[in-house]
């Protein structure tokens, strides 16, 4: 991979460790300590807190905000002005008047698991963690834990449907089984469960003809906890980071860094 990219007009701390083949881009800010992996791209304004730890193949897009100690595995995208927040009890000031400091407080950072996507304008109370490939729609606030693969929208955000992996709402082919109409990936939800993807195999000479194997090299992945309707729905969640954002369908929107 190549060095990074850096724009001369971004703040990046000399302390913070960027990865090979990742683009900062104009006004972008990144504090102190702050671990950014290989191949990231942040777009013009973005924020990184001191100490944000931030995977490979991470998008942050124009004017998103990560405030420390937020944690965003691989391959997370953060749309426009979207904000990972940090204070459950903001104050400016303590009970005696007093301007508060860094110890007045303590930080609870947001952690967004792999593949998973916040749209434009969102917000993520502290301390919550979005599931594996979770869609949280534009606008969304988000006051609770979001299940892997979870489609949330509103306010407060509220499940309406499953993503897979490819961003693409789920479709019921059967009670309790959901497939992905882009890859043809299939998901299982049991007992307010969903577990997979597994994907068809091309069956050998004389092999079976209905065998399934894990998309990611897991038995049946992860297990998750669901509450709110499992009905489909789409939703807006980026646009593009040199753009004002705001996609119209099912994690739709260019997600490529600025030109």
């Amino acid at each position: 991979m190549t060095e990074p990219r850096i724009a001369p007009t971004a703040d990046v701390d000399p302390s913070a460790k960027i990865g090979a083949g990742s683009q900062i881009w104009h006004l972008a800010q990144v504090r102190e300590q702050a671990v950014l992996g290989q191949g990231c791209i942040l777009g013009r304004g973005a924020y990184v807190g001191p100490g944000v730890q931030i995977g490979d193949r991470v998008k942050l897009q124009n004017y998103s905000l990560v405030y420390e100690p937020a944690v965003l595995e691989d391959g997370v995208f953060v749309g426009p002005a979207a904000v990972l927040t940090n204070d459950v009890y903001p104050r400016s000031t303590d009970v005696d008047g007093g301007l508060k400091r860094d110890g007045d407080w303590t930080a609870e950072g947001v952690v967004v698991r792999a593949g998973a996507s916040i749209g434009a304008r969102a917000v993520v109370v502290a301390g919550r963690t979005i599931g594996r490939h979770a869609l949280v729609a534009a606008g969304a606030v988000v006051t609770r834990d979001v299940p892997d693969f979870a489609l949330v929208a509103g306010v407060p955000a509220r499940r309406i449907g499953w993503v897979g992996r490819a961003g693409v709402t789920l479709r019921q082919d059967a009670p309790g089984l959901w497939r992905c109409p882009e890859t043809g990936e299939t998901y299982t939800e049991h007992d307010g469960h969903l577990s997979g993807p597994a994907v068809p195999v091309t069956p050998e000479a004389g092999g079976p003809s209905e065998e399934t194997a894990s998309a990611d090299g897991e038995s049946s992945g992860a297990t998750v906890s669901v509450d709110g309707e499992s009905g489909g729905a789409t939703a807006s969640v980026d646009g593009e980071a040199g753009g004002s954002g705001g996609g119209t369908a099912e994690g739709g929107g260019r997600s490529g860094g600025p030109a």
